[in-house]
């Protein structure tokens, strides 16, 4: 058995294990910056306590500097179908809580194409200091076989909208695990699934899917969103109908492509902020046991050792080389060999941590700037952790990133509410949010940097945002403690839909409406999330994180039930895509003017109204009127028409939206009814 490092074709070996089906040979490889002694572990099919082959790797020979590695023969190690880690290290008499090697702990390699779960697999077992052996996750040999197998891509080309660019939110799982999803019977909830709606995703206009994490996370966390990582190399094997060896691999390529024929831009939600070990009580899967304090940010407190920003137990250390490398390999791999667009970030500020928890200068963000695959991919950052660093807008490092942006949520929805004092704010959303992403020639930053939304998964549905005043999380198991605070929602007169009226109904269709406009009719990258458009509910869940239930499942009977919001939803999408300069690169500037009812705006803390006109790129102008206030206004038209009535949302539906020339206006004075919105078009 040769075990000394060795070069396939030349080129050095990358980390975790690669299969050369050429000379049918493994290249093992692992980064320990401390690890005194490596040993690798492979296993026989059905034999998951006792490896099969046990390999102690020998520092003078299969050691280069920090990486311990070995070459394996296929031929050498015939029965061998999974592999693992053992590690063992220095304990730092000074500092003992540095370092969490366990020589008894059973490692799954962090960059693993392939995992496998065993029948006992168990987390409690990863997170005491016995042996986990039987129970421990492993790496796939043979799958690695199915990895490098070509995939018939048919000639995909990446997808990459500019001023249409409208994302749709989405979880892989809920979007169609319901019976009443129509897909067919064994793809609910997997990639499958997505790609059956995919013609539903067509009629409904986005360009974009985000995916929330689908990363392999733990089976066992209890976590439905996901955002605990644990194989960040491999597709969630349950959102896969696929279950045959590399099954999930190539039902998430199939996804990808057929997406992409669509012309759909896929981008994933990412999560390299923390991991799934957590803190000090946490399981030992992978980066504990390998090298701790490379890859986690650590303080001087024993007992509590792990620094967390991200609101789960620790915080990865991405000023650290190892670190950087991981990502970026990552990235990569999932740009290259599975085809997405680009990356959402959780708590994309922990990049901005350095080892010692203060925020610094961190280089990853100019690695991926000048990296020659990542650089030309969309990154979005959601620009906060969960501590005290929230640099939305110029603050956050990756100045061409594009951002989530909250600004835009809460005032927003705080002026359709009709909170008063937020006419400017909403002046500012909509035309970019220059205050954030300023526009003058030494910021030069874009307005479709800004990610404008009134919903993302983490809170309330948009349905929910008018029927709760509350959150109402107590099937969350934390009596109702979780959750953001405070919603900025109104519940249109009652609490949930027990005993609701017709008319307190028909406020919150319009209310929904209106949050839709004003979305559509911003400058920057409108974001939603699936369901919305149908008006989904959590019934006043707003961290639906553990739900993995039909609270969080779409209901699709909704689609029928609110048909006409659904159709509303449809048109608007369309005109926002079909009048070309309402999303731009650049800021409305001199092409739009402000109004109030009759005259200029009226920013008194008791005006809840707003007017505006845009010349468009075609020589169109658009003229809205938006009323917040709970009684009608009479608006005058400052411009001259005549005008196409577009949207009035206080109408019925099949008629709150109309295609142009359909109702002509050629007077100046319009009566805009209580909370709604109007949009006329002209052609001068």
């Amino acid at each position: 058995m040769q075990t000394d490092w060795t070069l396939i074709e030349g080129s050095p070996i990358p980390l975790g294990v690669s299969y050369n089906p050429i000379v049918k040979a493994y290249n093992v490889a692992l980064y320990s910056n401390h690890a005194a002694k490596v040993s690798l572990l492979l296993y026989a099919e059905g034999e998951y306590e006792l490896p099969k082959y046990t390999i102690v790797l020998n520092p003078l020979i299969n050691k280069s500097q920090r990486v311990w590695h070995c070459y394996l023969k296929e031929s050498e190690i015939p029965e061998a179908a999974y592999y693992a880690f053992q590690v063992d290290g220095p304990v730092n008499i000074e500092e003992p809580y540095w370092h969490a090697f366990n020589p008894k702990k059973v490692l799954l390699d962090p960059y693993t194409k392939a995992i496998f779960f065993p029948p006992e697999f168990s987390r409690l077992a990863a997170c005491d200091g016995l042996s986990n052996a039987g129970k421990a996750a492993l790496g796939c040999l043979r799958s690695l076989k199915d990895a490098a197998a070509p995939f018939d891509w048919q000639n995909d080309k990446p997808v990459r909208h500019t001023d249409n660019l409208i994302i749709y939110e989405m979880h892989v799982k809920g979007f169609t695990r319901r019976a009443n999803a129509g897909v067919p019977v064994g793809q609910e909830g997997t990639f499958a699934g997505v790609i059956a709606k995919i013609p539903y995703l067509k009629d409904l206009g986005i360009t974009a899917v985000e995916l929330m994490p689908v990363f392999q996370f733990d089976p066992q966390e209890n976590n439905y969103w996901g955002y605990m990582p644990l194989g960040f190399f491999i597709p969630h094997l349950a959102y896969s109908s696929d279950k045959t060896p590399g099954g999930a691999m190539r039902e998430f390529k199939t996804m990808v492509r057929e997406l992409h024929k669509a012309g759909i831009e896929v981008i994933l939600d990412v999560v390299f902020n923390h991991t799934v070990e957590g803190g000090k009580g946490g399981p030992v899967y992978h980066f504990k046991g390998i090298d701790n304090s490379t890859y986690y940010l650590l303080k001087h407190t024993p007992n509590d050792p792990y620094l967390n920003y991200s609101g789960t137990g620790n915080t990865l250390r991405t000023d650290h080389p190892a670190t950087q490398q991981f990502i970026m390999d990552c990235l990569r791999y999932w740009v290259t060999e599975m085809h997405v667009d680009g990356f959402r970030f959780d708590l994309a500020s922990v990049f901005s941590r350095t080892s010692d928890g203060k925020v610094g200068d961190t280089p990853i963000f100019a690695q991926l700037a000048a990296d020659p695959v990542l650089s030309s991919v969309r990154m979005i950052a959601e620009p906060w952790d969960a501590v005290d660093v929230y640099q939305l807008g110029r603050a956050f490092p990756g100045v061409t990133w594009l951002q989530w942006n909250g600004k835009f949520r809460d005032d927003v929805r705080q002026f359709v509410k009709s909170d008063a004092g937020f006419v400017g704010a909403l002046i500012q959303r909509l035309y970019g949010s220059d205050d954030l992403f300023p526009g003058d020639t030494f910021h030069a930053y874009h307005s479709y940097q800004s990610v404008n939304y009134i919903n993302s998964h983490d809170g309330f549905t948009l349905y929910d945002t008018v029927a709760y005043n509350s959150k109402h999380n107590q099937a969350n198991g934390h009596n109702n403690t979780d959750g953001h605070e405070p919603n900025l929602s109104w519940n249109c007169g009652i609490e949930g839909d027990m005993g609701v009226s017709e008319a307190v109904m028909q406020l919150r269709q319009r209310q929904a409406k209106n949050f839709f406009t004003l979305l559509m009719l911003s400058n920057g990258t409108p974001m939603f999330v699936a369901g919305d458009e149908f008006l989904h509910t959590q019934n006043g869940n707003n961290n639906a994180y553990n739900q993995d239930n039909e609270t969080s499942w779409l209901n699709w009977n909704r689609l029928d039930q609110f048909s006409g919001f659904h159709q509303f939803i449809v048109a608007l999408i369309r005109f926002r895509k079909e009048q070309d300069g309402i999303s731009r690169s650049r800021f409305w500037r001199n092409d739009v003017r402000w109004y109030g009812i009759n005259g200029q705006p009226d920013f008194q803390p008791s005006s809840r109204s707003l007017a505006f006109s845009l010349k468009l790129s075609s020589g169109k102008t658009l003229y809205v009127m938006i009323n917040a206030y709970w009684e009608g206004l009479p608006f005058v038209i400052q411009e001259p028409g005549p005008w196409s009535r577009i949207i009035n949302t206080y109408l019925a539906s099949g008629e709150d939206i109309l295609k142009e020339g359909t109702e002509t206006i050629t007077h100046s004075d319009y009566w805009v009814g209580e909370r709604s919105i109007v949009v006329l078009l002209s052609n001068h």
